[in-house]
């Protein structure tokens, strides 16, 4: 028998304004409970939410107001892209 080690849920929150920042930043990150507790939150704040275990594993290196390094600029921009149009389909479906 194999006992398969579970992996704690992580989750880290970006932001990003263009007017105030060069790069998106990290707002928030957690494991476990406060990974859950930040999903929660964003569900609440009609956030979209995208599933991408590598760059979270990336992301959860940085500390909290750490913009993000150019060498993540592509991953993280397609995360907004995905953002972006998520937004869009849900501003159709309400008109």
């Amino acid at each position: 028998m194999i006992n398969e080690k579970l992996k704690r849920k992580e989750a880290v929150a970006l932001s990003y304004e263009a007017t105030k920042n060069d790069a998106p930043k990290v707002i928030a990150k957690g494991k476990g409970i406060v990974a859950d507790n930040i999903l929660e939150k964003a569900k609440e704040n009609n956030i979209p939410i995208q599933e991408d275990p590598t760059l979270i594993e990336l992301l959860s290196k940085l500390n909290i107001n750490d913009s993000i390094p150019e060498e993540l600029y592509q991953a993280v921009a397609e995360v907004f892209a995905f953002v972006y149009r998520t937004d869009k389909e849900v501003g159709k479906r309400k008109s």
